[in-house]
């Protein structure tokens, strides 16, 4: 990948941290914070870009991660689940397709 594509890659990142910041996920971005690199400083190395990346996307995927297994522990299983109708019960659906 050439450098300009790896800061874009940065500045998306970058974004999707401020927006975790922002709403106050829970999700640790102290490795990243400690290589002092911003996408804005197009000078640094394309390997210090490549090292921001890599931080960047290991802290949003494994916050990506515990949301889920948290959303799953939590989400009652549900027979209405596989034909795409959860949290319905049979006598909504009847009533909502009812002419």
């Amino acid at each position: 990948m050439e450098k300009e594509e790896l800061i874009h890659l940065h500045m998306l990142l970058a974004q999707f941290k401020k927006y975790c910041e922002d709403e106050g996920l829970n999700c640790d971005f102290s490795k990243y914070n400690n290589l002092n690199i911003s996408p804005f400083q197009v000078h640094r190395s394309k390997e210090e870009h490549k090292q921001a990346i890599f931080f960047l996307g290991t802290a949003l995927a494994s916050m990506a991660a515990m949301n889920n297994l948290t959303a799953n522990k939590n989400h009652q299983k549900s027979p209405y689940r596989a034909c795409g109708v959860v949290g319905r019960s049979p006598t909504e659906l009847k009533n909502k397709h009812a002419v």
